[in-house]
């Protein structure tokens, strides 16, 4: 009996698939005619170590912007004139200059110690904050010797410089307003300023109605005439409480009003700034305004 190899007709192993010349299966389409040989892809080794794990491939590098570096329409958009958006407007329209030069430039950056002008006036980055304090008793934004700071109240809360709108004494409660808004600390501090701020007085006896009606009708002090625009007892309150719409930034005349009719208040109490009041702000706390409370700040008159 002929003896027969395991390896078929070609007698080369490869359960029984013929090979080529060169040692490879040709590769067999799936309608059984012969395909065109594909080169075999061997695995790369790394000695000792087996096969070389895959490595994706790395992103180049980002090219570095200095710390100190900004887009010119984010600086605008800081500096609290308008939007981004609004910004490149005013940058193609060739109203923003940057060290005295005219800048149309998309994208174009600026560093924090440029000189930028926006529609003629200098502007800088540091972006614009609003806090509102309802401040409580003994703190005090004047600086007083034997009171303690109300910047401690809000510290940690911005690392922008702010600065109250007006001074509080520490006998004063009530809302008080921060910002790095110098335009709008120089707006609220005008004698001419017409936004109301309304008060809550205490004091130790009753306000008779005759003296009501005196300080209804405007009371002078220190020579100068001081307009009240609206007075009022406080509803199911006894007639020691008493309250006070005034316009004036200066929270000390609130005192000397009573006291130029021979009243001691115990407290005086600020309970609306320029529309802004306590409601949800507990005694101590602070909260930054809304987009639309600053808003209606720079439009009030």
């Amino acid at each position: 009996m002929e003896n027969k190899r395991r390896g078929g007709a070609s007698g080369k192993g490869g359960f029984g698939k013929k090979r080529n010349d060169d040692g490879h299966k040709p590769f067999e389409r799936r309608d059984g005619k012969p395909g065109e040989n594909k080169p075999v892809r061997k695995a790369a080794f790394v000695k000792g170590r087996g096969p070389k794990p895959f490595e994706p491939k790395q992103n180049a590098p980002k090219p570095q912007v200095e710390k100190d570096e900004m887009r010119l329409n984010k600086y605008i958009s800081n500096s609290g004139m308008c939007s981004r958006r609004d910004a490149d407007i005013y940058i193609q329209s060739g109203n923003v200059k940057v060290n005295g030069e005219v800048i149309t430039e998309m994208g174009y950056k600026v560093k924090v110690t440029d000189l930028v002008e926006f529609d003629g006036v200098r502007i800088t980055p540091e972006k614009k904050e609003y806090l509102l304090l309802n401040k409580p008793k003994s703190f005090s934004t004047t600086g007083e010797s034997d009171s303690k700071n109300a910047f401690d109240l809000i510290r940690g809360a911005s690392k922008a410089d702010l600065q109250p709108i007006g001074r509080m004494d520490k006998n004063t409660i009530g809302l008080v307003l921060f910002t790095n808004d110098a335009d709008l600390i120089r707006k609220f501090s005008q004698p001419g300023q017409k936004s109301f701020k309304i008060y809550q007085v205490s004091l130790t006896r009753n306000l008779k109605q005759e003296d009501f009606e005196k300080i209804q009708g405007g009371v002078t002090l220190d020579g100068h005439r001081l307009f009240i625009d609206e007075i009022s007892y406080i509803d199911n309150q006894p007639r020691t409480e008493i309250g006070l719409k005034l316009r004036t930034p200066n929270v000390k005349v609130v005192r000397a009003i009573f006291e130029n009719f021979g009243y001691d208040v115990v407290k005086v109490d600020r309970v609306s700034f320029a529309g802004l009041t306590k409601k949800n702000l507990p005694r101590g706390n602070y909260r930054f305004l809304t987009e639309q409370e600053v808003i209606n700040l720079k439009n009030a008159q």
